[in-house]
């Protein structure tokens, strides 16, 4: 044992062998010390965020693309500030490391009314709380350092939702031993023998089926099966669709790919095929009502073979443990290989093919412009759409190859997508990073655009003002003032907030004017790209306007 070596080191180490290489947070007095661990480490950066809120949604943006993240805050203010934050991610399954730092031992043990308590002498409140929003939490002593980081890591890894880490400021510095073997050696491995048992069972019904179909959901990009998926497509050469929620989960300009799934709000064509299908194949599926359309789906349950990050199920059979990407895999060499013309298959490029777009002297609509910004993404950007006119604009909007998609459509907590947008451009600095947020959101973490700035990342952000609360209008009070939000004067925030050489600001009302922005944007793509959009308030994307009725007739 050495004892430079310490327990802060041991997490960090840790961390960063799982591809955690910033740190997301907010300092506060119980957890600076073990920051200075964070602030040498060599192979993770420290990155300080406006609030503990903002952190933990830029760690969930960081994760959706990186695999995993990390965020620290104090205890008490700053983890309850945090905990809407990692509550998404355990929704919408996102890996995030909570750690959070704690008073000592001995103030703990001996029930101090210290501060950022509730006075009672008691310090388990808040980590009682997080337990309903993890997976695994843990309370971190010298005697139990090296079990309890690993047992939590893994898990965090295993079941990509968040965990919970409680650091007191008199243990991070205790030595401890280097690990000595790698934290994946431990992972959820398949059964041979249940993977053979599923080959015999399984593709017998897919391959009597006369109008199979892949419905792919979020849980492929979560477990990182998207080429695994991918080849079982190919040697299968069924029609793939994806529901909103996982969007991006398959390439969409591929000749297999049909469009994005919204039950009976989808297309005529897409809606056929999901729902008269007597075989579907659903990948990392959950139904939700956003995606669905309001529960709008109409297929059979009997006719769906479930593959999960870690099951097979078809009827009341289970196979477990099976891994996602062995069970594609599998199942891709047992699959008999059908031709595109005998499955009918009408891909979303040929679907789309008939649309073009050119810009008149016209105020923006919210279908023109997404119609506009489809063409303006390149391969391997990264998207993100915030819930509400921009999620459900981009919904249906194709996507070029290798995108990522980036929404948060079951949690929806508005004001996401700007935080998560640090997050996922610092995850891969060589992606071009797009955000579509409203105002509405904009106006809850404005603040972390600040942050974006002091980093030197260079993302295109789309502000769409449309005064106010659109979502709300549309499901109730249209006209109540409590939809209504001061007007600010957007363009000139960017420059408030950081140097005013490291952005570039438009306000655009017209086809023309948002024309030149986009050509300008691409030119000056050495600088943070804010491009605010005049809409009208009432405007809205057709997907959004039928389901808030929907929303609306359900809170009845």
């Amino acid at each position: 044992m050495s004892s430079n070596y310490t327990i802060g080191h041991y997490l960090l180490d840790r961390l960063a062998e799982l591809g955690v290489h910033h740190m997301f947070g907010v300092p506060g007095d119980y957890n600076l010390s073990f920051l200075d661990e964070v602030i040498d480490h060599k192979e993770i950066e420290w990155i300080g965020n406006c609030n503990e809120l903002n952190a933990a949604y830029a760690a969930d943006g960081y994760a959706r693309v990186n695999g995993m993240a990390a965020l620290i805050t104090t205890f008490g203010v700053g983890e309850l500030s945090a905990v809407n934050g990692i509550a998404g991610s355990y929704a919408e399954r996102v890996p995030v490391v909570k750690i959070t730092g704690t008073p000592t031992t001995n103030v703990m043990d001996n029930g101090l009314y210290v501060h950022h308590t509730l006075g009672n002498g008691k310090f388990d409140h808040f980590s009682t709380m997080y337990k309903e929003v993890t997976v695994a939490q843990t309370f971190l002593t010298q005697e139990n350092a090296a079990q309890e980081i690993d047992r939590v890591l893994l898990t965090c890894w295993t079941d990509k939702r968040p965990v919970h880490i409680n650091l007191p400021t008199d243990v991070y510095d205790k030595p401890i031993s280097k690990p000595y073997n790698s934290l994946l050696d431990s992972a959820i491995l398949s059964n041979e023998e249940t993977l053979k048992q599923m080959i015999v069972d399984v593709p017998e019904r897919i391959n009597s089926a006369k109008r199979p179909v892949i419905l792919a959901d979020f849980e492929v990009t979560r477990y990182r099966a998207q080429k695994a998926l991918l080849q079982f497509a190919e040697k299968t050469g069924f029609p793939v669709a994806t529901l909103s929620m996982g969007k991006s989960a398959f390439n969409e300009a591929h000749p297999q790919f049909i469009g994005v799934y919204n039950g009976d709000l989808s297309s005529s064509y897409v809606q056929k095929r999901i729902d008269q299908s007597d075989c579907i194949i659903s990948v990392g599926v959950k139904l939700t009502d956003s995606i669905t359309g309001g529960f709008s789906h109409q297929f059979s349950k009997d006719n769906v073979i479930h593959i999960h990050p870690f099951s097979v199920q078809f009827n009341s059979t289970k196979y477990a443990p099976a891994t996602m990407i062995d069970s594609l895999h599998a199942l891709s060499s047992a699959i008999t290989k059908r031709k595109a013309e005998d499955l009918d298959i009408l891909s979303l490029t040929s679907q789309m093919a008939a649309k073009s777009y050119t810009a008149a002297e016209t105020e923006i609509t919210q279908e023109r412009f997404f119609e506009r910004i489809a063409a303006f993404l390149h391969e391997n950007d990264v998207l993100l759409a915030e819930q509400g006119t921009s999620f459900f604009g981009a919904a249906t909007m194709p996507l070029p190859k290798d995108t990522t998609f980036i929404g948060q459509p079951l949690w929806g907590s508005i004001g996401y997508t700007l935080p998560a947008l640090l997050g996922s451009q610092l995850a891969d600095k060589n992606r071009r990073n797009v955000l579509l947020i409203g105002d509405g959101s904009f106006q809850l973490t404005a603040q972390e655009l600040s942050t974006m700035l002091r980093q030197h990342i260079k993302p295109v952000i789309f502000l769409i003002n449309n005064d106010g609360y659109t979502v709300e209008r549309a499901i109730h009070g249209e006209n109540q003032v409590y939809n209504d939000i001061q007007m600010w004067n957007y363009q000139e925030l960017p420059a408030v907030l950081g140097p005013k050489d490291r952005s570039i600001t438009f306000k655009v009302r017209t086809e023309i004017e948002l024309e030149e922005a986009l050509i300008l944007a691409e030119q000056n793509y050495q600088h943070l790209v804010f491009i605010e959009v005049m809409m009208h308030r009432d405007d809205k994307p057709a997907l959004l306007a039928e389901l808030s009725k929907r929303f609306a007739n359900q809170n009845v």
